[in-house]
């Protein structure tokens, strides 16, 4: 073929043709080489990535939108089906008419476009398609310069090769800028009208359509009579295109076009610690920064129960004087897996972005004794333990002397039981326990319960001398409530990229049993006493002030120091802890904020529990009960005025009846003749009925 082309030409006498001809056929073949050079790189390469990331959502449990957050751009990313149809016609009409039968590049639009610009001489036409206005927005800068062309030319290859129309149609809605910092369709029908790309009118879908084309000159804040005349020019492309009749045309372009009205106010945020929470746990899940987060256009499945956190929300400010300075911090737990179900990260976040529960660690007090109890049970103490709860100096072995004292400065004066020590929050027999079991002993317990300070093993520390977090007590309540399992808490449970492609997802197994569960359950009954006045002593149980709003079963534990009230407790469905203080660390002294966390927290479990079926602590294999006087830790008889059901690891239960009670032959006959004198004279069979039904 070639000798017979070069004898063709050969054949030609005149010189000045046979060199045209032969310069035409090298720069035909030079283009064929350079075309098929091109296809064959743009196939080698593969397929280019369609998505420049857009805005990140944030779900609740019932995936009910929560927040959305972005970087510096805001973007979303819809499919076609979810955009109004009039907008996708708008956009062929004006933007690209021949797009389904042009393969990335309008080689006729732009030889005439060429030809526009010679005759006019300076640039005053475009010939962009569609698929290289998307490789632009994706891949480019956007100068003008040849080079620019050419790699937008060869981007819009590329993608035409490997995706389709409806995918290249998509892409390019979903990236165009509208001004203001919007990208894409979706974000732009947000930013002007209040309402998603699909429920936007004919009006509305042509004059979005038309900013792009100079998002300052065409903006209707800035502009809107030039707004107004490009709708009218896209109108008029619809109506030639067959789309829309004359009439469409005509009211559309005369109908009041009505803008969302914009503002500098920042809205307010539903959880906002709780999804500062979500972002930081994002970061280690997908190994990104913050703003790759943030703009990377993530769907973030979340734990968030909205009733709750709205209940959590009314409690705290209820509970709290609008006059105080007083801050808190509350989160719950479900305690089966850790989910994070609700938090308060402080009164008011756009005043502070401060994460009480989760960056604040404070002394925790009393609240942190269950820790030592459990440590105790397990080294053989049960819940009838008794020990002398008086003033007393301890001498440590460093030759130090410790003297601890009881809230102010009540004491038994005689021994007490654990269950009563712990219902009253005895700090000597506390510190007696630790000292007898070795402080160590209750710093390794701490680390099974996840706490991961590193605590001094000091005698105090049985008070809650060492700094936690709020929700490190949460999860390590979580752990009694579910009979001993390990607890992690989270807030996430999926994350999925912008096209619904799953990218994490929290492996559901069973957590492994850390605790013993026969301890697990014993202390938590112990640590229901707090709410139980048959164990008042020398003082009230800590939980009398909010144990009448109480209509279940609850566990818990208060805690108090000169700056920090907690209150930590659980049902077998929800785990709840409250901190309340000052940011500065001053001395909590009014009544009210002394109070707070109490009646935060039952007030908030009583919110979430109604309606909830009536679920008790699970009793283990291992325990038995026994009525029992509460300051003899003996099995109680009719005559203790008062009686406790307590549980203890099957054979260390008592068995000698209380000695303190027991009525003499004479004192017996005179309470006797004191009831008949009443008329309310009872058998002994009758009196045996209602200690045993307690009443």
């Amino acid at each position: 073929m070639i000798s017979f082309i070069k004898k063709q030409i050969a054949k030609i006498e005149n010189k000045l043709l046979r060199r045209g001809i032969i310069s035409l056929l090298l720069m035909t073949t030079a283009t064929i080489a350079a075309v098929t050079i091109l296809y064959a790189a743009a196939l080698i390469l593969g397929p280019p990535p369609m998505s420049k990331g857009g805005n990140t959502i944030y779900y609740s449990a019932d995936e009910k939108v929560i927040g959305e957050e972005h970087g510096p751009e805001n973007r979303y990313w819809v499919g076609l089906e979810d955009m109004s149809p009039m907008l996708i016609q708008s956009a062929l009409a004006i933007e690209d008419k021949r797009f389904y039968s042009h393969h990335g590049l309008d080689i006729k639009r732009i030889l005439s476009a060429a030809w526009n610009d010679i005759k006019a001489m300076s640039k005053v036409q475009g010939a962009s398609t569609i698929t290289q206005q998307l490789a632009r927005n994706l891949y480019l800068s956007h100068e003008k310069t040849w080079i620019r062309k050419a790699k937008e030319a060869f981007y819009a290859i590329r993608l035409e090769m490997f995706y389709g129309k409806k995918e290249i149609l998509e892409g390019y809605l979903n990236t165009i800028y509208y001004g203001h910092g919007v990208y894409g369709v979706e974000a732009a029908s947000r930013y002007f009208f209040d309402k998603s790309a699909k429920q936007l009118d004919l009006a509305e879908a042509a004059l979005l359509t038309g900013i792009p084309k100079g998002p300052s000159y065409y903006s209707p804040y800035q502009h809107l009579d030039h707004a107004k005349a490009r709708q009218e020019r896209i109108l008029a492309a619809l109506e030639r295109a067959g789309h829309i009749s004359e009439e469409e045309k005509f009211l559309a372009t005369r109908k009041d076009i009505l803008l969302t009205e914009q503002t500098d106010v920042a809205k307010n945020k539903t959880a906002p610690y709780f999804l500062d929470s979500v972002l930081s746990e994002l970061q280690d899940i997908l190994d990104i920064d913050t703003e790759a987060i943030r703009s990377g256009g993530y769907q973030v499945y979340t734990t968030l129960n909205l009733e709750q956190q709205q209940q959590l929300e009314d409690t705290v400010k209820g509970a709290i004087s609008s006059s105080s300075d007083l801050q808190v911090g509350a989160v719950a737990h479900d305690p089966r897996d850790g989910a994070i179900t609700a938090m308060v990260g402080g009164r008011d976040y756009a005043e502070s972005q401060y994460n009480r529960v989760t960056q604040a660690k404070r002394m925790p007090g009393s609240s942190f004794k269950p820790f030592l109890y459990y440590a105790a049970l397990e080294n053989g103490y049960t819940a009838a333990t008794s020990l002398l709860s008086k003033p007393t100096a301890f001498e440590l072995e460093d030759g130090t002397v410790y003297q601890p004292s009881n809230y102010n400065g009540y004491y038994a004066n005689e021994p007490i039981t654990l269950a009563q020590a712990l219902a009253l929050s005895d700090n000597i027999y506390a510190v007696k326990t630790n000292l007898f079991l070795g402080p160590a002993e209750l710093v390794k317990t701490t680390k099974k319960f996840g706490i991961k300070e590193d605590f001094d093993a000091v005698p105090s520390l049985a008070l809650g001398t060492g700094a936690v977090t709020v929700n490190e007590m949460a999860a390590a309540y979580s752990m009694l409530a579910n009979g001993g399992k390990q607890v992690d808490p989270f807030t996430i449970q999926k994350v999925a990229d912008q096209h619904g492609k799953i990218l994490y997802e929290r492996e559901k197994k069973e957590p492994p049993t850390v605790l013993n569960p026969v301890s697990t359950f014993i202390l938590t009954d112990l640590m229901t006493g707090m709410f139980d006045e048959s164990l008042n002593g020398y003082m009230r149980v800590t939980g009398a002030s909010i144990a009448d709003e109480l209509t279940r079963p609850y566990a818990g534990k208060s805690g108090t120091t000169k700056t920090d009230n907690w209150m930590v407790g659980f049902s077998p469905n929800l785990v709840t802890s409250v901190w309340t203080g000052f940011d500065e660390n001053k001395p909590v002294e009014n009544t009210d904020d002394l109070q707070a966390a109490k009646d935060i927290w039952a007030g908030f479990m009583e919110k979430a529990h109604a309606g909830l079926p009536f679920h008790t602590f699970r009793v283990p294999d291992g325990v038995v009960g026994a009525y029992v006087d509460p300051v003899s830790g003996e099995l109680a008889t009719p005559y203790c005025k008062q009686h406790r059901l307590m549980y203890f690891s099957e054979g260390s239960e008592p068995t000698s009846y209380c000695s303190l009670h027991l009525d003499t032959e004479k004192e017996l006959e005179k309470d006797e003749q004191s009831e008949r004198e009443d008329g309310e004279q009872e058998s002994g069979w009758k009196r045996w009925f209602k200690w045993l039904s307690g009443r």
